[in-house]
């Protein structure tokens, strides 16, 4: 216990946490904004732009910040890197803070930069009108699972026949999640991108499914 307390003092007093939080803040806000700004133009038959749209801006994301930060962006990913001891209890409680403050204000930048009559919910998760709560549950289980698990093949350091780029694979997992779960859920997967669109516009149906099983 007490070289638990002393690992997390000497996390809080290092110089490098407080550029990491901003990292993850800024990162999950691109996310927000980009990824739920393009439901503005979203389409029941065709949306494969969406999809492209989210797993280009995690790819992006995780390419500029995973040097500083490791490139979480995901509450989920924080919380298997808690379980897993990968980071510390206040570097990853902290993480998941300023991961929710930056999806709220990239959701805030969104609201400011589009009509309420384009984007009316900001791209908020939602059930399709065939899709129950449990069907919904059992979705966004899957997919976070399989983004959480593409995170940390990716950053197996035990791992020798690893070749080619970590964030165009996190990216490529981030496109085939969306374009399975859009139609049933719209793809949460990341509950700090899920509660910004929520909080702002104030959309909160069937918001638990998307939010809940992601944080798992």
């Amino acid at each position: 216990m007490l070289e638990i307390m002393k690992e997390n003092v000497e996390d809080l007093l290092t110089p490098n946490l407080w550029l990491a939080l901003a990292a993850e803040m800024l990162g999950t806000m691109a996310i927000t904004l980009l990824g739920c700004g393009s439901f503005a133009s979203f389409d029941e038959r065709s949306f494969i732009h969406v999809a492209l749209t989210f797993g280009l801006t995690v790819a992006t994301v995780v390419w500029v910040f995973n040097h500083i930060s490791g490139g979480h962006v995901n509450p989920a990913v924080t919380l298997a890197a808690l379980f897993t001891r990968r980071v510390s209890i206040i570097r990853g409680v902290l993480y998941i803070v300023f991961q929710i403050i930056g999806g709220i204000i990239g959701a805030g930048i969104l609201h400011g930069l589009t009509s309420s009559s384009r984007l009316p919910n900001l791209g908020s998760n939602a059930l399709s009108f065939t899709t129950s709560s449990a069907q919904g549950f059992g979705v966004e289980f899957m997919i976070t699972l399989i983004y959480v698990l593409a995170y940390f093949a990716c950053h197996d350091d035990k791992r020798t026949d690893l070749r080619g780029s970590a964030p165009l694979t996190l990216g490529l997992a981030v496109v085939a999640c969306h374009l399975f779960a859009i139609p049933f859920t719209r793809a949460g997967m990341n509950p700090a991108r899920s509660f910004g669109p929520a909080l702002v516009s104030d959309t909160w149906g069937d918001h638990w499914v998307s939010n809940l099983t992601a944080g798992m």
